[in-house]
C-alpha cells in the first residue's frame, strides 16, 4: 500500500503508468545513493561547470538543477543505475529523459536535442548508457546547448529537489563549484 501512496504521490500519469518500476525503485538495490555518480555529459569536467542553483527563473521560479553546458550533440549518459520513467516532451524542459534511480532519486535530464535510439520507458539503465544528446529545446531555446541535470529525492508523499553538484562531487577530488550567473 505505501508503494502505490508512493507513486500517486509522484502525480503524474507516467508515474501511474510505470506502478511497477515504482517496486524497483523502492527495492534495495536503489535505496543507497552510489559512492559516485557519473558525469552525465561525455568529456565535461566537474571543474568546467558553475552553480545556478535557486537562481531566479521566469514566474516565480527558482532554478532547480545544474546547466552543465557543452557543444550541441554531446552525448549524455545516465549519471546512475536505475530504470527509465519517461521519455517525451514538456514546456520547460523540451525533449527529456527522466530515470528512476539509486538514492532513491529521480534523475532528470532536460533540453535535449534528440533521444538515443531506442531508448523507452521501462528500460533498465546502467552509468554511463547513453541517453541522448546535449541541446536547447524547451525554454532553453534561446540559450547555449546545455544539459539541465535535476535530482529529486523521492520522499514519503513527496518529492523534494536538491542540487545536484555537491551529488556530483561526492568521490572526486575537486575545488569547491563556483556560483555563477542566473
Amino acid at each position: 500500500m505505501l508503494l502505490i501512496l508512493v507513486c500517486l504521490g509522484l502525480a503524474t500519469a507516467a508515474a501511474w503508468r510505470n506502478r511497477h518500476v515504482c517496486l524497483w525503485l523502492w527495492a534495495t538495490e536503489y535505496a543507497v545513493l552510489p559512492p559516485r555518480l557519473e558525469m552525465p555529459v561525455t568529456g565535461l569536467e566537474l571543474s568546467d561547470t558553475c552553480s545556478s542553483w535557486h537562481a531566479p527563473r521566469s514566474g516565480g521560479r527558482l532554478h532547480q538543477g545544474a546547466d552543465l553546458f557543452a557543444e550541441r550533440g554531446t552525448p549524455v549518459v545516465s549519471a546512475t543505475r536505475g530504470v527509465v520513467w519517461r521519455v517525451g516532451n514538456d514546456p520547460l524542459g523540451g525533449r527529456v529523459v527522466w530515470v528512476l534511480g539509486e538514492g532513491r532519486s529521480l534523475y532528470y535530464y532536460a533540453h535535449l536535442d534528440d533521444w538515443a535510439p531506442g531508448l523507452r520507458s521501462g528500460q533498465r539503465v546502467h552509468a554511463g548508457d547513453a541517453l541522448g544528446d546535449v541541446g536547447n529545446t524547451g525554454n532553453a531555446r534561446t540559450t547555449p546547448p546545455h544539459l539541465h541535470f535535476g535530482v529529486y529525492r523521492v520522499r514519503l508523499l513527496r518529492v523534494e529537489a536538491v542540487n545536484p553538484l555537491p551529488i556530483l562531487a561526492r568521490g572526486r577530488e575537486q575545488r569547491p563549484v563556483r556560483r555563477c550567473g542566473g
